[in-house]
């Protein structure tokens, strides 16, 4: 068996990845990936207060669900909040009724698991930045965050189909 293909591993021996932006951001264990997964995601996520997880946004291939572990914050999913404690599950079907993201205006750390399908290529939307995203990891990927493809664009910018092309 390779040595990116654990099958078994434990939180302690994942490494953190810290992640975010001004009011964006947290840490993050690959747990999935690190175990040999490449069609299922699951990851573990750390919150600070006053932080949210990822700008809103909503997938339209894969579905991910989120399990809280630890601590409480609030939902943002389908246009509506939803406080979320320890213990609570929520799931983000692929599509504008998935729609979510994650804020801690709590006083202490939220974490959280999140699952996902891992389905390639992938198109997400971002409706507060009218952004999309695009990306294509392709076949015999090797590292999480290696991609054929990854790009984030203005949905409101448009190309004629024929354009750049002789």
């Amino acid at each position: 068996m390779s040595e990116d293909r654990k099958l078994v591993v434990h939180e302690d021996d994942v490494p953190w990845n810290e992640f975010g932006k001004g009011s964006f951001g947290g840490r993050s264990k690959w747990l999935a990936w690190t175990a040999g997964n490449r069609s299922l995601g699951c990851t573990l996520y750390e919150l600070p207060p006053g932080k949210r997880s990822f700008p809103y946004h909503w997938h339209t291939a894969n579905e991910e669900a989120l399990y809280v572990l630890d601590g409480e914050a609030t939902l943002r999913l389908a246009g509506h909040e939803v406080p979320i404690r320890a213990g609570s599950y929520a799931a983000f079907p692929t599509g504008e009724e998935g729609a979510h993201q994650v804020i801690n205006r709590s006083s202490s750390v939220l974490r959280y698991l999140c699952v996902s399908t891992m389905q390639d290529p992938e198109v997400v939307l971002y409706p507060d930045s009218r952004k999309v995203g695009v990306s294509n990891r392709g076949p015999g990927t090797t590292s999480r965050m290696q991609f054929r493809v990854r790009k984030v664009l203005d949905a409101g910018a448009e190309l004629d189909y024929f354009h750049g092309e002789d």
